[in-house]
C-alpha cells in the first residue's frame, strides 16, 4: 500500500481536500493521521478527524490513526470505547504507548492494529499468541523521526524487517515529502535517517528493497513534479527523470527508453541508444562526466557510437563520449534505483522554469 499523511491541527481546507482527492486519483490507498501530537488542540481533534474520515470514505482511502492512552485521556475517551474511531472512518489503530500486549490481543479481535515495528519482541509475540490475538489483524509500523540524526540505521532497519516478516508481520515505514514539511522541526519525517532529504520516489523504491510493504509519505505534501513522477511510476512503471538537454541531443527523447537487462555499476546504459543511431556523431563537448550527466558516444567510439548513458557517479572526460545533458539535482537520487529493463522517460526542462 502507498499512503500519505494528513494532520489534524486545523480544519480541512479546500486545498487539503483537493490534495486528498488528487492523491487518491494517483493511486494512493492509505491515509495516516494522529491524535498524539501535543501541539494539537484537543477540542478540535474529533471534529477534524470526523471530517477527514468522510473524505477518506468518499475516496476509498483506508485511514490509520496513531493513538496512545495519553491521547485518549486528553480526549476523555475510554479504552472500552475505541469503536468511536471506527464510526469516524478509522480503518486501523496504530497503537502507541500505554497498551500492554494482553489488551492488544483483545483489540485485534475487533480492529486492524498496527504495532510499533521497532519495539516488538519475541516475548510480546508469545503473549499475543497466548491471548488468542488475531494475527491477520496485526501489522508492524515504524515511526517517523522529525529531528535530524535520530532516524533509524539502514542495516538495523533491514535486519529488523526480515525478523518481522519471518514472524508473519507486514511492515510499514515512512519516507519524507519534498513540498510542505511538518513543523515544528521542518526537517522531514522519514523512518530512515539516510532518506531525510532523499527524493521521495527514490526513497519509496528503496523501501521496497528493504522488505517494506506499506510506504507512507510522512510530511504533509509533495511537489507537483514529484507527484507526477510517482503517478507515472506506479501507474505505468515509467521512471520520469528531469534533465536539461543540449542542442546536440538526438531527437528521440520524446519516447520511452529502457535500461539494459544487465545493470552496470557506474552508468545507466540505454537499450535504444545505438539502435536509434541514424547519422555519424561528431565529437562535441567531450568534457568530464559529472554525476547525472547524459552522454552519447561519438564516432571515435567505433561500434559503440550512439551509446546513450546516464552517469551515476563522476567520471573523467573521454574523447569518444559527448556530454549532451544534465539531470536536475532533485532527481539524482533516482539514478541508483533504476532496475534492469526499467522504462525511463527523460523530460527536457528549462533551467529558468523548472520548479522541481
Amino acid at each position: 500500500m502507498l499512503g500519505f499523511s494528513v494532520y489534524l491541527h486545523e480544519a480541512l481546507t479546500q486545498h487539503e481536500i483537493d490534495r486528498i482527492q488528487r492523491y487518491a486519483d494517483v493511486g494512493f490507498e492509505g491515509v495516516f493521521t494522529s491524535i498524539n501530537l501535543p501541539e494539537d488542540d484537543p477540542s478540535q481533534l474529533i471534529s477534524n478527524l470526523a471530517a477527514l474520515g468522510d473524505i477518506c470514505k468518499a475516496n476509498h482511502l483506508q485511514m490509520t490513526l496513531d493513538v496512545s492512552t495519553n491521547a485518549l485521556d486528553r480526549l476523555d475517551i475510554s479504552r472500552a470505547h475505541l469503536d468511536t474511531f471506527e464510526k469516524l472512518g478509522v480503518s486501523t489503530l496504530r497503537i502507541d504507548d500505554g497498551f500492554d500486549m494482553t489488551e492488544i490481543a483483545q483489540l485485534s479481535q475487533k480492529f486492524q492494529i498496527a504495532l510499533n515495528a521497532s519495539t516488538i519482541t519475541s516475548a510480546d509475540i508469545d503473549v499475543l499468541t497466548a491471548n488468542q490475538a488475531d494475527f491477520t489483524h496485526l501489522e508492524a509500523w515504524h515511526n517517523y523521526y522529525p529531528r535530524e540524526f535520530t532516524g533509524l540505521d539502514e542495516e538495523w532497519f533491514a535486519n529488523r524487517n526480515r525478523w518481522l516478516q519471518a514472524n508473519g508481520f507486514t511492515v510499514m515505514a515512512f519516507v519524507p515529502g519534498d513540498g510542505e514539511r511538518r513543523g515544528p522541526v521542518f526537517a522531514g519525517l522519514p523512518t530512515l535517517e539516510k532518506q531525510r532529504y532523499m527524493h521521495p520516489l527514490a526513497a519509496m523504491i528503496e523501501m521496497k528493497r528493504l522488505a517494506v510493504t506499506h510506504v507512507f509519505i510522512g510530511d504533509p505534501e509533495l511537489k507537483a513534479t514529484t507527484l507526477a513522477q510517482i503517478e507515472a511510476y506506479t501507474q505505468q512503471n515509467i521512471l520520469e527523470i528531469h534533465a536539461m538537454l543540449s542542442a546536440q541531443a538526438p531527437n528521440y527523447f520524446d519516447r520511452v527508453l529502457h535500461q539494459r537487462a544487465d545493470v552496470a555499476r557506474d552508468v545507466v546504459r540505454i537499450v535504444e541508444g545505438r539502435l536509434l543511431l541514424q547519422n555519424k556523431i561528431a565529437a562535441i563537448n567531450t568534457i568530464s562526466r559529472n554525476h547525472g550527466a547524459i552522454t552519447l558516444d561519438n564516432h571515435r567510439s567505433g561500434r559503440y557510437e550512439g551509446e546513450l548513458e546516464l552517469i551515476k557517479c563522476s567520471l573523467p572526460a573521454d574523447p569518444s563520449v559527448n556530454v549532451i545533458g544534465q539531470i536536475v539535482p532533485a532527481d539524482l537520487d533516482l539514478l541508483n534505483f533504476i532496475d534492469a529493463n526499467q522504462a525511463i522517460q527523460i523530460v527536457n526542462v528549462e533551467s529558468e522554469t523548472y520548479n522541481g
